[in-house]
């Protein structure tokens, strides 16, 4: 259990520390969404203009460090499906519960991450400028990065469940269990 112990918190504290990191990435993103400003030129003409790109980058990365996060999970625990067998119980049944949370909540935060950051890329990168027919400018939803994030929080402690639960269940299936006697006496009758 020395090695096996130091291995799962080495796995814990690597799964926290990126899980962390695309958090604060995700928390960055929204703060330095694009927005746009109407602006008139010599002409007479009004649009829309841009200001940076920085919460594409920010948002991307958020999901590059959520989805290498998940991924070192999973291919410790074999996506639980190649891995070593479970023991039969309530620790069975706890790191399943949270192997699928784990998934549902992974991918909304990826759907919500990538998502603000394609639509801010759209505003900023795709359409530097746009004429503004009703005098306002598209940009990100407020949130979309937040929502991200807190999703991001989810899937990390509902990984960390995970892991502590099939390790449990990994650890009590390699135990041996002797029994002395058999538990059906009908050696007798045979």
């Amino acid at each position: 259990m020395g090695d096996t112990g130091r291995s799962s918190i080495l796995v814990h504290i690597l799964v926290i520390a990126l899980c962390l990191t695309a958090f604060g990435f995700a928390i960055a993103a929204e703060r330095r969404r694009s927005t746009g400003s109407i602006v008139t030129d010599s002409s007479n003409t009004t649009f829309c203009v841009y200001d940076s790109d920085i919460a594409t980058g920010y948002g991307v990365g958020a999901f590059l460090f959520l989805l290498s996060g998940h991924s070192l999970l999973m291919g410790v625990t074999r996506c639980m499906c190649f891995g070593a067998p479970l023991a039969p119980g309530g620790t069975r049944a706890w790191s399943i519960i949270y192997f699928a949370s784990s998934w549902i909540t992974f991918a909304i935060a990826e759907a919500c991450l990538i998502a603000g950051a394609t639509k801010n890329a759209y505003h900023t990168k795709y359409r530097d400028m746009v004429y503004a027919g009703n005098w306002t400018c598209q940009s990100l939803r407020k949130g979309v990065f937040i929502a991200g994030a807190v999703f991001v929080v989810f899937t990390m402690i509902l990984n960390v469940y995970f892991y502590m639960y099939y390790a449990m269940a990994t650890s009590q299936a390699a135990k041996k269990i002797s029994k002395t006697t058999p538990s059906v006496g009908m050696t007798g009758y045979v």
